[in-house]
C-alpha cells in the first residue's frame, strides 16, 4: 500500500507545484480566495482572511471549495465561542453536542463540544483525553448523523495529536464490482454505547450481542445530498454489524470493508497549529486522532450542523476528487 500522506500544510513544505486554484464569484462584491488543495486524496487550505468578516458570495466560494475538498483547513483564526457558532450556522443548521460523560464539566453552549485532555480541580473539562480516537465518522449513532463538523485549536501539544482524514467517495470507488454489489440494499447497526476512544457511555450495557445493541441502522453506500455523489458509510469498526448475516460473516464484510476505508492511499493527516479550523464533511470521509503526552495540554471547540436522513447509493455516482485519483 501507498504510504500515508502526512504533509505539511501549504505555505510550509511538500506542496504540489502548480497546485492552487482561485475561486472567484463573479458578482463584483465576492472577493477572490485561494484554494490549495493537499497533495492527496482529499483536503485543501482556504486562505480568505477572517471568516467573522465573510460576505456571502465570498462564503459561498469557501462552501464550494468544501464540497470540493471535502476537508477545508482555514489558520489562523482567533474566534470564541459566539464566532465559532456563527461561522458554523453558514454550513446548516447546528446540532446540540452530545451528553457529557461522567466526570465531566457540564457545558456551557449546548452547541459547542470541548475536546481536551484539561482537568481542572480534578474534574475533565472536554471528552476524549488523550489517547487514540480510532476511524470513524461523527456521530453516525444518531438517527440523522451531523453533516458538517468544525474544529477550532485553542492550545495544542508540542508532538502527537494529529488528525487523520480519509476520503470515502474514493474508497467506494475502488471496490470491486462483485463487493461492490454484494452490499447494495444493506445496512450496518451502528452501535451507540462507545465513543470513539472506546469510552462507555452512561447508561449503556457493555457486554451485549452486537445484533442487539442499541443504534440506528444506516445503508453501506450513502448518495451525498448535496454533491449527488457515491459514498461508503461505515460509522467507526468496534462493535459495528452488518444486519441480516450471521456475527462471522458481518465480521468478514466489514474487515473487508474497512481495508479499503482505511488504505493509506486515499488519507491526509493534519498538525494543528494554534488558530487552524478544520470543517470536514462526515457525509464522505471518516476521521481518526493520534494519541499525545498526557502531561501536555490540547483544548479544542467543536460545533456540528444537522444532516438530512441519509439516502442509499447503489456506488456508480462519483465524485471530481475521487475520479482525479484514483
Amino acid at each position: 500500500m501507498t504510504p500515508s500522506t502526512r504533509t505539511n500544510p501549504p505555505g510550509a513544505t511538500g506542496q504540489v507545484p502548480g497546485a492552487r486554484a482561485l475561486y472567484a464569484d463573479a458578482a463584483p462584491v465576492a472577493r477572490a480566495i485561494e484554494v490549495i488543495p493537499m497533495p492527496a486524496a482529499l483536503g485543501a487550505q482556504v486562505d480568505c482572511g477572517d471568516v467573522r468578516e465573510l460576505d456571502d458570495a465570498t462564503f459561498a466560494q469557501v462552501h464550494r471549495a468544501w464540497l470540493d475538498h471535502l476537508v477545508l483547513l482555514i489558520r489562523g483564526q482567533r474566534l470564541d465561542d459566539a464566532a465559532l457558532l456563527a461561522f458554523g450556522r453558514r454550513f446548516g443548521e447546528l446540532a446540540a453536542a452530545a451528553q457529557v460523560h461522567t466526570g465531566q464539566k457540564a457545558r456551557s453552549v449546548p452547541e459547542i463540544a470541548v475536546i481536551s485532555n484539561v482537568r481542572e480541580n480534578g474534574i475533565a473539562i472536554g471528552s476524549l483525553g488523550d489517547g487514540e480516537a480510532v476511524w470513524h465518522s461523527d456521530s453516525g449513532f444518531n438517527e440523522v448523523p451531523p453533516s458538517a463538523s468544525l474544529l477550532h485549536s485553542i492550545e495544542i501539544p508540542a508532538q502527537g495529536g494529529d488528525t487523520g482524514f480519509s476520503n470515502m467517495y474514493l474508497a467506494c470507488e475502488r471496490l470491486p464490482q462483485a463487493l461492490r454489489h454484494a452490499v447494495r440494499g444493506r445496512t450496518i447497526k451502528h452501535d451507540r454505547r462507545y465513543t470513539s476512544g472506546g469510552q462507555l457511555r452512561e447508561g449503556y450495557l457493555a457486554h451485549q450481542d452486537l445484533r442487539e445493541s442499541p443504534g440506528p441502522s444506516h445503508p453501506i453506500i450513502r448518495r451525498h445530498p448535496e454533491t449527488g455523489a457515491d459514498a461508503l458509510y461505515l460509522g467507526r469498526r468496534p462493535h459495528a454489524y452488518v444486519n441480516g448475516l450471521p456475527l462471522d460473516e458481518s465480521e468478514a464484510l466489514l474487515d473487508e470493508l474497512w481495508s479499503y476505508a482505511t488504505d493509506p492511499s486515499i488519507t491526509w493527516h493534519h498538525q494543528w497549529r494554534v488558530g487552524d479550523i478544520l470543517i470536514w464533511d462526515n457525509r464522505c470521509t471518516m476521521h481518526r486522532r493520534d494519541a499525545f503526552d498526557p502531561a501536555a495540554r490540547r483544548i479544542m471547540h467543536r460545533t456540528q450542523c444537522k444532516g438530512v436522513p441519509i439516502v442509499e447509493g447503489n456506488g456508480d455516482a462519483r465524485h471530481p476528487r475521487a475520479a482525479a485519483v484514483a
